[in-house]
């Protein structure tokens, strides 16, 4: 059965790699890279367990690991291949574009300079890991599409959001299990990143609540990166709901809903909280005050839930975690007080592959790890902490008046979006190493580069 189903995903994923490739490559589209990432980075992890499952080849397995890397540097070359006189292409630094060279320029002194106890070549795995969303901000920044493109791109991105709720009403109603224990993702982990099998679903503790009930996750790597990839999904939805004809737009309050009910599946505290922020940060800025009256509505009916009708362990998990009495939230603070202590005690930086819960990062070694904003203080210093809060600062404001400014309607929602879910991602930033979900990364990262391509000829001071 496992080797039928790597057959079906390896043909569907080799059907749309040799379509995005036709694109670049024949036809010069080399921006046509992203539709291959919105289809294949939501089910990266499922895909690479399913392979490992099936053929317990390694070398097989680093072809699909490798796959979402090798097609963006196939782009920036295909970019600089056809452009006529690169030499002369006009390059307009802004805000973003500053604080994202300077970041990555930071990085990699760390990463050539022999600064850590970690080996080079986990510093260049680190290194690559933080490039990457680099380099498809850079794509996004130079791309110009056709509205027909763009509205592909948000299609991708609600088939996506409604496949992942039907995958959970499937695990939930029809399995009674996680797809994760039949996709290999326990093999996978302990044979790939010796991570050995935990929980009472025989899959980690990140899959349960401390009630021991399922925290579902999809086709996703696991329930965290679910909550945080629907936030996109309700961002995409709610714009196109705002700016589509009544009669149009009842298929995008579905979109909502679903990605509502894949946010429940998941059982994420800090996505929960995310979703809250960035509706009420939407609803005060683009002043959509019935928006904030829907929220305002959801978030007194959940608190009267928990009080009056929720079961008596969901009521102490939901007061645990207000108070931080909950294992998990204490093990955030601990995890944060680590990481603080190594900034204050090290405000340089400690080095590349020094925290954080990337495969690169060794277990003794690793400082922290819970707190993407800490995560990059404590290897690359004080100075990379502030770099990478002025980038997620710019990028917001920037989108922001680029969605206010902007005539072009597709560009506006694409702003839109970019600005809701870079909002949405500042809280489970505090709560884990966020950068990791490459989904919602890198295609958010793109759209904020795709915005600063129409911030850049509207505003001809340099900011």
């Amino acid at each position: 059965m496992s080797s039928l189903i790597f057959i079906v995903i390896a043909l569907a994923i080799g059907a749309a790699l040799l379509w995005v490739l036709q694109e670049m490559v024949f036809r010069g589209k080399w921006s046509y890279f992203i539709y291959f990432l919105l289809a294949y980075l939501p089910i990266y992890i499922t895909t690479l367990s399913i392979v490992y499952q099936a053929t317990e080849s390694s070398p097989l397995l680093t072809l699909f690991q490798l796959l979402k890397d090798l097609i963006v540097i196939l782009g920036v070359l295909l970019f600089i291949l056809y452009q006529k006189g690169i030499a002369d292409y006009p390059f307009k630094l802004n805000a973003v574009d500053k604080s994202f060279l300077a970041f990555l320029s930071l990085a990699f002194l760390f990463l050539v300079l022999p600064i850590g106890d970690s080996a080079f070549s986990n510093k260049a795995i680190y290194f690559k890991n933080m490039l990457m969303p680099g380099l498809v901000y850079f794509l996004g920044r130079n791309t110009r599409f056709e509205d027909e493109e763009i509205g592909r791109i948000f299609k991708i991105i609600f088939v996506v959001a409604i496949g992942a709720f039907l995958v959970n009403l499937v695990e939930n109603y029809l399995l009674g299990a996680h797809l994760q224990q039949y996709t290999g993702y326990a093999l996978y982990n302990s044979a790939i990143n010796d991570i050995e099998p935990s929980g009472n679903f025989g899959l980690s503790w990140t899959f349960e609540t401390q009630a021991i009930t399922k925290r579902l996750a999809s086709f996703f790597s696991d329930p965290l990166e679910l909550a945080a990839s629907v936030l996109m999904g309700f961002a995409a939805g709610l714009i196109w709901l705002l700016t589509s004809r009544k009669e149009f737009s009842w298929p995008y309050i579905l979109i909502m809903v679903f990605s509502l009910g894949s946010l429940v599946f998941s059982s994420s505290r800090a996505a929960f909280g995310a979703f809250f922020i960035m509706l009420f940060f939407l609803a005060l800025v683009f002043r959509l005050y019935k928006l904030l009256a829907f929220g305002f509505f959801i978030l007194v009916a959940f608190a009267l839930y928990i009080l009056f009708f929720a079961s008596e362990d969901f009521y102490y998990f939901v007061l645990d975690t207000l108070t931080f009495e909950n294992a998990s939230s204490v093990g955030h603070l601990v995890e944060w007080l680590v990481a603080l202590d190594s900034i204050i005690a090290n405000p340089l930086g400690v080095g590349l592959a020094m925290s954080g819960n990337l495969g690169s990062v060794s277990d003794e070694l690793r400082i922290g790890g819970e707190n993407q904003f800490l995560i990059y203080g404590v290897q690359i210093g004080v100075l990379g902490l502030v770099l990478y809060i002025l980038l997620l600062f710019f990028a917001i404001t920037r989108t922001l008046k680029v969605f206010r400014t902007t005539e072009n309607l597709m560009t506006a929602r694409v702003a839109f979006t970019a600005a809701s879910v870079k909002v949405g991602l500042l809280l489970p930033l505090f709560t884990a190493n966020a950068d990791l979900y490459v989904y919602v990364s890198w295609v958010s990262w793109w759209m904020v580069g795709y915005a600063m391509n129409e911030y850049s000829k509207t505003n001809d001071v340099k900011a």
